[in-house]
């Protein structure tokens, strides 16, 4: 097959993984910088172009690596090939649902799939009517769209969470705060689903010193083997945003496991690492059983 990679650089170990896998499975594949690509559209079919190339009908399959900053371009770059039925391993409606950390939240919260307690507004004279309804200090303070632990904040005091609060909301960035789970310990769970299966599942723990358990902050990795119900929570997760290939963040209270967050282009090495499983060549079979399937 054909396949292309969307993402803006062939430097990005994941991409790499992706491409080196896809090779040794007899695939052409090729990096597409869909920051590069333009969609003409009006007077006959709608062509996708990579600079003056027109890469329409190109190639049978798409991995989309979408960065956080040009989510919208890069998911109207998906939905164009997926118009001219070309597979994708995540919908552009589920990239742009993923990015989001509200819209997840909103969608899981209507499907019954626990979340941490979460309130968001735009209003700032109510600050601290926010923080009663989490009840209370501390709280966690996050960017809507942040990623790799960026944007989260733990704010331990009321003071310090209305400061931090406020600074946002002057800055018109969207914001969301949920309640600290302690019990947590600075530990989460990711857990790589493709398909309908779940891959690998690793526990992340945080520095000394650090509530963030993100591997790009720092924080240490452990192979495990999800529970039922977390495995549950994942699969259902991805089915709900229309995530064929996604990284489900979860985190284990004293009420049970709850959905942090889903990651449509989730990263490679830490879970590669931690668990010895080839998450790259599962999700070029993925892409060979549904991409054949669709051309036929």
């Amino acid at each position: 097959m054909n396949i292309a990679i969307l993402s803006v650089s062939l430097n990005v170990f994941s991409t790499q993984r992706i491409m080196e896998e896809a090779q040794k499975l007899g695939h052409y594949v090729e990096l597409i910088d869909h920051t590069k690509c333009s969609v003409k559209l009006g007077e006959g079919k709608p062509r996708i172009y990579l600079g003056e190339e027109d890469v329409t009908s190109e190639f049978d399959a798409i991995i989309p690596r979408i960065g956080a900053k040009v989510t919208k371009h890069g998911s109207a770059i998906v939905k164009q090939f997926e118009m001219n039925n070309v597979f994708s391993t995540a919908r552009s409606l589920g990239i742009t649902r993923a990015r989001n950390k509200v819209r997840t939240l909103q969608i899981m919260a209507r499907k019954n799939i626990p979340i941490p307690e979460t309130v968001f507004s735009i209003n700032p004279d109510n600050i601290e009517e926010q923080i009663k309804i989490l009840g209370g200090p501390p709280v966690i303070i996050k960017l809507q769209e942040g990623t790799h632990g960026l944007g989260v904040i733990l704010a331990e005091s009321k003071k310090s969470a209305k400061s931090i609060i406020d600074t946002f909301y002057k800055m018109d960035t969207s914001i969301l705060l949920q309640r600290y789970i302690e019990e947590a310990e600075g530990e989460d769970i990711r857990i790589i689903v493709v398909g309908n299966k779940v891959i690998a599942s690793m526990k992340r723990k945080s520095e000394i010193g650090e509530f963030r358990s993100n591997v790009h902050r720092g924080g240490d990795t452990e192979a495990i083997k999800p529970t039922s119900q977390e495995q549950y929570i994942a699969l259902n997760a991805c089915k709900y945003l229309g995530l064929g290939v996604a990284g489900v963040d979860l985190m284990r209270s004293k009420s049970g496991p709850v959905l942090i967050e889903v990651n449509a282009s989730p990263g490679l090495k830490g879970i590669e690492g931690a668990t010895g499983v080839n998450v790259a060549k599962h999700i070029i079979q993925f892409v060979e059983r549904n991409a054949y399937t669709r051309r036929k």
